[in-house]
């Protein structure tokens, strides 16, 4: 039997799908990844070369011990739809981690877009680079600031949680924060300024976000559920001295980009090569050393 793709009517902005007997799931009857717009004309491009190398350190220095690479999935700036009864509302976090999905789209193809009722799981952790336009949005009800001349601080976040249950029926999406908080209750979520080079990090709490008290000296957190940390690194990172947010280990040792990885290996190899009596010069040629490289190795010679 050929299976009918249900009807579908929009009522004032909201999809009325005309449901079987029994009822079809959202991942049979709702757009796909390929159906979706997977990018948004009013945001065109990065606000900056910050939101492209950042999530880059992030994802590269990515190390979960109890996932393998092909069963997570990292990305930066891509639209995430989360809504079943409004399919093109979206969010596009600066960076985000998923678990338990494959690396590529049902295994064949890489990700146009994150579509929730597609793939089952919601982000674990979310990471979002703070900028003048976007802190009130990043922030919500933690923000500090002035909006439209009304002040705002933390509030009882029972409101963001009644706002979240009457979105079936508004037209307008809500905001991040309360998105990340009441929708797709994000575990884990990060924002970071690298103007004034604060991390906050919000654990989501029985229902609900609580900022974590940091160490402003060393600000550092460790997640207990993925046995990796997340930190504020200051060092070089294609050519750019600065200061990243960057994964580390248990004892607070950051974790090696690939590139890095492979810059180990072949310096550790040089040692071992120079602890047989080779000499510099033809341990050099023998492995293509650069002068640089070489260098550094002068004091182990």
């Amino acid at each position: 039997m050929v299976s009918v793709p249900p009807k579908l009517t929009v009522i004032d902005g909201i999809i009325h799908i005309e449901q079987d007997d029994p009822p079809r799931s959202p991942k049979d009857v709702l757009p796909t990844m390929y159906d979706l717009p997977s990018e948004d004309p009013e945001e065109p491009g990065l606000p900056d070369e910050f939101h492209d190398l950042q999530p880059q350190l992030l994802s590269r220095t990515l190390s979960l011990t109890g996932y393998r690479r092909e069963n997570c999935f990292t990305a930066s700036d891509l639209n995430l739809y989360y809504n079943v009864r409004h399919p093109l509302w979206h969010k596009r976090p600066d960076w985000f981690l998923v678990v338990d999905v494959p690396r590529l789209y049902e295994q064949r193809d890489l990700r146009r877009s994150y579509v929730l009722w597609q793939e089952g799981n919601p982000p674990t952790v979310v990471v979002e680079f703070l900028s003048p336009g976007t802190e009130a949005e990043d922030l919500g009800r933690f923000y500090e600031g002035t909006v439209e001349g009304v002040e705002s601080g933390p509030t009882n976040s029972v409101v963001s949680a009644l706002e979240a249950d009457l979105d079936e029926t508004q037209a307008k999406p809500p905001p991040k924060f309360e998105v990340y908080e009441t929708r797709l209750r994000v575990p884990h979520y990060f924002v970071y300024s690298r103007f004034t080079g604060r991390l906050r990090y919000f654990k989501l709490e029985g229902g609900q976000y609580q900022e974590q008290p940091l160490n402003p000296e060393l600000p550092l957190v460790w997640l207990t559920d993925l046995e990796i940390g997340l930190g504020i690194w200051q060092g070089e990172f294609e050519g750019v001295t600065a200061a990243w947010l960057r994964w580390c280990d248990r004892d607070g040792n950051w974790l090696l980009t690939d590139t890095e990885q492979a810059q180990a290996q072949l310096l550790q190899a040089a040692r071992n090569l120079l602890a047989t009596g080779m000499e510099l010069e033809q341990m050099s040629q023998l492995l293509n050393l650069s002068e640089a490289q070489a260098q550094s190795l002068r004091s182990f010679d």
